[in-house]
């Protein structure tokens, strides 16, 4: 595949980097055009991230795909490959946003992840082929994140997270900012608690997101549990949510069965977990 250089004045350059410190130029390997898709959303986060905090991310890049939004977010571990693989998975556009070159995976382990988003969707870096990680490359690679996409949501992060940076950024620019609702004794949602406390917007669900988008949802595709355990679960939700016990107690599983059960059917995007701690069909 070959890297396009698109440099400011080229009308294929985003208007919105423009507004705070624009890249000379981007680097781009994939779809350039998507450079210019309506709408994106980035989607960002801790690198250590907890369990629900990337299936949230990757199931909120997921609704966001399917109801053609474009989903931006920085390929680094946890959150942000989350969101493009919950992007992929739904079939639907992301974008890469690199600290590094943009033939530098970084991390090294994403090497396939890259390739993937190179072939469907778009890996963009304002760094030159080759030029690998160097301190101060990530805030720099954030302030793009943060003004090409008008809006940016928070799933997890620490206090002084790049994450907070980058909505940070993104609010002094004058985008729409939000954030997920986190444990308040989790120093990992201490950022996203923080920007709520101030006036961020509030993702309780994925209709949250995609009103703030100016989305509307796409009815997923009917699910066919793939086993016994699963039927049971779904058979038991389809007559409204229900706690992990009750429904250990309903369906006769064992409690270790029927936890691997409900996050075997979250990832397949057939329930989801509410914030109360309720499960329920999506």
């Amino acid at each position: 595949m070959i890297a396009v250089v698109v440099a400011r004045g080229d009308a294929r350059y985003p208007a919105a980097l423009e507004d705070h410190r624009p890249p000379k130029q981007l680097w781009c390997l994939g779809a350039v055009e998507l450079l210019h898709a309506t709408p994106m959303v980035a989607i960002v986060g801790t690198r250590n991230c907890t369990a629900y905090g990337e299936r949230t991310a990757r199931g909120l890049a997921n609704a966001v795909a399917r109801a053609g939004g474009c989903v931006v977010s920085g390929m680094a571990r946890g959150i942000d490959a989350a969101a493009h693989r919950g992007a992929l998975e739904a079939g639907g556009r992301t974008i890469a946003v690199l600290g590094t070159g943009i033939d530098v995976p970084y991390p090294a382990t994403h090497r396939a992840l890259h390739r993937e988003i190179a072939e469907r969707g778009l890996v963009i870096s304002e760094m030159p082929p080759g030029q690998s990680a160097f301190p101060g490359c990530f805030p720099r690679r954030n302030r793009i994140i943060a003004g090409i996409a008008p809006l940016t949501v928070v799933v997890e992060g620490g206090y002084k997270s790049g994450a907070l940076n980058t909505a940070n950024t993104a609010l002094d620019l004058g985008r729409t900012v939000a954030a997920i609702p986190g444990e308040i004794d989790n120093p990992q949602s201490l950022g996203g608690n923080t920007l709520l406390r101030d006036g961020a917007h509030v993702i309780a669900g994925i209709d949250d997101l995609l009103r703030l988008a100016g989305l509307d949802p796409v009815p997923a595709p009917r699910f066919v549990p793939r086993n016994p355990e699963e039927a049971s679960i779904v058979d038991i939700l389809r007559t409204g949510e229900a706690t992990a016990d009750v429904l250990s107690l309903r369906s006769g599983l064992p409690a270790a069965r029927c936890f691997a059960t409900i996050t075997a059917l979250e990832i397949e995007g057939a329930v989801e977990c509410t914030l109360g701690g309720a499960v329920r069909l999506r």
